[in-house]
């Protein structure tokens, strides 16, 4: 049973400082809490709602649709925070809003990945739930991520992504003074050989936590670097904040139609027009 002094608030949360009135039923979740300004640079309006620790939080509206974000740090550890304590709110969607590496050769520094599933190379998810259960990506929010790069002309790569819980060697990179750890050295090309796309560190922790809560949940990075080609460049930022941004909008005209039709889920059969 969970003490009383561990139970948490039921209106402003311990580590985000925002309540239910904070946010909106989206939440966007970048990493680096500076990214934030740059989010809401493409809504119509927004207000900073809360600010503790890493956790910054802004709600505003875009094209009349409600959208917050809250930023969650680097890991995945933080993210499961975010989500645990938006979720408690009443958030049911979650969009991961960040940078990536690519490693696979026809990836492009500045390209967009949208993420349908993820190898869980973190802890945080193995806390929850069994390791062979899958970090999965929603269906729909896959496809408004996708809908919006192309209406956006970003050009973007959908596929698996591997989340891990270290930047340096758990990545595949030497650690101080060119330490490796035992199996970096085919890491990248263990992942590239099973078509993995991508490597980051909070998608597969949101998209675990999601599914076993009944919520939605994707992720669209911009690439940074491509560990194939050698090529690093922080370039394209602001590509998947506005493609994250726009499929909020087309979410809610997938709610929108769904209610008029009558059906619990959207499918390519029912126009967004």
């Amino acid at each position: 049973m969970t003490r009383d002094s561990e139970d948490p608030n039921a209106d402003e949360q311990y580590h985000l400082e925002v309540g239910p009135d904070d946010v909106a039923d989206t939440v966007l979740l970048p990493g680096n809490p500076e990214r934030l300004e740059k989010i809401v640079a493409f809504w119509d309006d927004h207000e900073i709602r809360g600010h503790h620790r890493e956790y910054r939080t802004a709600t505003g509206s875009y094209e009349g649709t409600p959208v917050s974000v809250t930023s969650t740090g680097i890991g995945s550890p933080s993210a499961a925070i975010a989500v645990e304590e938006l979720a408690r709110i009443g958030v049911d969607t979650f969009l991961r809003v960040g940078s990536c590496g690519a490693i696979q050769p026809d990836m492009a520094v500045g390209d967009l990945v949208i993420t349908t599933g993820a190898v869980r190379q973190e802890g945080t998810s193995d806390e929850y739930v069994r390791e062979d259960y899958p970090a999965a990506a929603d269906g729909e929010v896959v496809s408004a991520l996708v809908a919006a790069a192309e209406r956006l002309g970003y050009d973007y790569h959908t596929g698996v992504t591997m989340s891990s819980d270290s930047f340096y060697a758990g990545q595949g990179r030497p650690g101080f003074d060119g330490f490796e750890a035992a199996g970096s050295d085919a890491l990248v090309d263990e992942l590239k050989a099973a078509n993995v796309k991508n490597i980051e560190m909070e998608a597969s922790a949101i998209l675990t936590l999601a599914n076993l809560y009944g919520l939605r949940a994707g992720a669209v990075c911009t690439v940074y670097a491509n560990r194939e080609t050698g090529a690093f460049r922080t370039e394209g930022e602001s590509r998947a904040a506005e493609t994250a941004t726009l499929a909020t909008h087309l979410l809610a005209k997938m709610d929108a139609v769904k209610r008029e039709a009558g059906v619990d889920r959207w499918h390519a059969g029912l126009s967004l027009e």
